[in-house]
This record gives structure tokens, C-alpha cells and sequence, in this order.
């Protein structure tokens, strides 16, 4: 007898039990079976999920504690005179669930990098850098800055209590269609050096 008839038989005989109805259990066990394993996957996942969006799961590796969060424990998204703090997750992670977990799949490219070292000394991520923040500029500019204006809206904002330059751009955004990131490069970490933008 050939492999794939062997395959075959072994595979169909599974494929049948599978199809089998139970005989030792009723449908409305194996419903509330199949129920009750689903709600404990699901509030594993969003656990899970949950935890890699916290301030001490995003500065567990060296790369963002001894880079970017250095930076950010400078700004004001992090200290300020109200005590709101804006973590990683806040900007950096949608907030619905659609969008959450294509960020999150998106950032599984970040696991490689720390697996072969792509930004594991001062010297690559400097060197990285403006590559880095290319892409979150980019990703953010696609979204209209939507992790910005879940805290932050022109319709929220007392333009009297701005300063004049502050008012006039706003006003001036709003008017071009602008989007955050287009004036608020650096906001939380360093700029980049050799931005193109710098040349001109």
C-alpha cells in the first residue's frame, strides 16, 4: 500500500470522527463546552493583548528603555502640571480593535529586530533612526493622527488661551486639512539628524 493511500486512510478517519456525532455527550454540552473554551481564549487574548500595551511591557528591552524612553521622560506627555501621562501604547496603538491588531501584526517586524540586533546599541539605533521615525511619521499621517486626537481635537481646543504663532498654525491646519504629525515631529522624542526637511 502507497504513503498516500496510507495518508489518506489516516486523514479520513479523522475527518469522519470528526463528523460524527457524539454519542457520549449531547449538543447542548458540546455548545457550552465549545462556549465556555471561547470565553476563556478570548479574555486570554485581550489579556494578553492588554499587558504588551503597557509602559513596563514597551521598555522591558534595553532598545526602547535606554533610547526613546529617555527622551520621553523629558516631555511633557510625560510629566506635566496636571499629572496626565500619555504612555507608548497611547500613541503608538490604535485603540479599536480592527486597527489594534493590524498595528500589532505590524509590530511583530520589531521582534525580528530584536532577535538579530538590528538596533541593540546606541550607535545602530542612531544610525536607524530617522528610518524608525520615517515609518511612524508615515503610519500616522495615514491615520489623520488618530492616536493624537484620541486626546487632543481642534474642536477641543480654547484657541484664546494659545499663544498667537500656536492659534495661527492650528487655524492654518485646519484650513489645508493638516494632520498633527505634520507640525509635531519630535513632540516625544528626538528628531532625527539629516531630516530632509532640515536641507531645504
Amino acid at each position: 500500500m502507497s504513503s498516500d493511500t496510507t495518508k489518506k486512510g489516516f486523514f479520513g478517519r479523522i475527518w469522519a470522527a470528526l463528523r460524527k456525532p457524539s454519542a457520549k455527550y449531547s449538543v447542548l454540552a458540546l455548545f457550552g463546552g465549545g462556549m465556555i473554551a471561547g470565553v476563556i481564549f478570548w479574555g486570554g487574548f485581550n489579556t494578553a493583548m492588554e499587558a504588551t500595551n503597557t509602559l513596563d511591557f514597551c521598555i522591558s528591552c534595553h532598545e526602547m528603555r535606554d533610547n526613546v524612553y529617555q527622551e520621553y521622560k523629558t516631555t511633557i506627555h510625560y510629566t506635566n502640571r496636571t499629572g496626565v501621562r500619555a504612555v507608548c501604547s497611547d500613541c503608538h496603538v490604535p485603540k479599536d480593535w480592527t486597527h489594534k491588531m493590524i498595528r500589532k501584526i505590524q509590530a511583530s517586524k520589531e521582534v525580528y529586530g530584536k532577535i538579530v540586533g538590528t538596533i541593540d546599541t546606541k550607535e545602530k539605533f542612531e544610525a536607524n533612526r530617522l528610518r524608525l521615525a520615517t515609518n511612524e511619521w508615515k503610519r500616522m499621517k495615514a491615520s489623520d493622527s488618530r492616536e493624537c486626537r484620541n486626546c487632543h481635537s481642534f474642536q477641543g481646543m480654547n484657541p484664546e488661551m494659545q499663544k498667537q504663532r500656536a492659534r495661527k498654525q492650528h487655524e492654518n491646519a485646519q484650513k489645508d486639512g493638516a494632520t498633527c504629525i505634520d507640525c509635531h515631529k519630535g513632540i516625544a522624542h528626538h528628531k532625527p539628524q539629516n531630516m530632509p526637511e532640515d536641507e531645504e
